[in-house]
């Protein structure tokens, strides 16, 4: 399976339309003009069709803290697969593609899962977080307990994390994780 792996800037905006068009059927109101925003600025692996797009994911950067550190870190959106096309390997050719960006470019990945895409990350070695989740907002650390049990990391080689620690994510409108 071809997963093309493009740079928001280097996709026209027909293919932008597409994606759009392909999160709005898989999320339906969740796929806001805030989590739209979200998807965009990094890169994005695409799977077509006979020149439909049947799947989208892409890659984003974050910053999070951890303990005294800030980590550079590769952050997972918008990952979508046309419902007819599920459970054929287009989700794991995709993050196949950007877990290699992540290695590459990144300290760690991180993602927010649904409860359908969980088993998917799990069996590709992404780690549950257990700690709490925060956020830097704009009046300081906001505590976001409703993102707990959803977030996941990838770890670069060596980077060893506590799971049940706190973890900090820097601050955007809409789902912050």
């Amino acid at each position: 399976m071809g997963v093309q792996l493009a740079h928001t800037a280097d996709l026209d905006p027909s293919v932008l339309r597409a994606v759009r068009a392909l999160l709005d059927d898989v999320f339906g109101e969740e796929m806001t003009d805030h989590a739209w925003d979200h998807v965009l600025g990094g890169m994005h692996a695409l799977v077509w069709d006979a020149g439909e797009l049947i799947g989208h994911a892409s890659v984003i950067q974050r910053r999070l803290l951890y303990r005294d550190r800030t980590l550079r870190a590769g952050h997972v959106e918008g990952v979508a697969v046309r419902g007819d096309r599920r459970r054929q390997g287009v989700a794991g050719a995709m993050m196949a593609e950007l877990e290699r960006v992540i290695r590459a470019a990144y300290v760690l990945g991180s993602l927010g899962a649904s409860e359908e895409g969980a088993p998917l990350y799990q069996a590709r070695g992404w780690r549950h977080w257990q700690g709490e989740l925060w956020a830097l907002g704009p009046s300081g650390p906001t505590r976001t307990a409703s993102e707990e049990g959803d977030v996941y990391v990838l770890p670069a080689p060596g980077l060893e994390l506590d799971l049940g620690e706190k973890l900090t994510c820097d601050w955007r409108e809409g789902h912050v994780w």
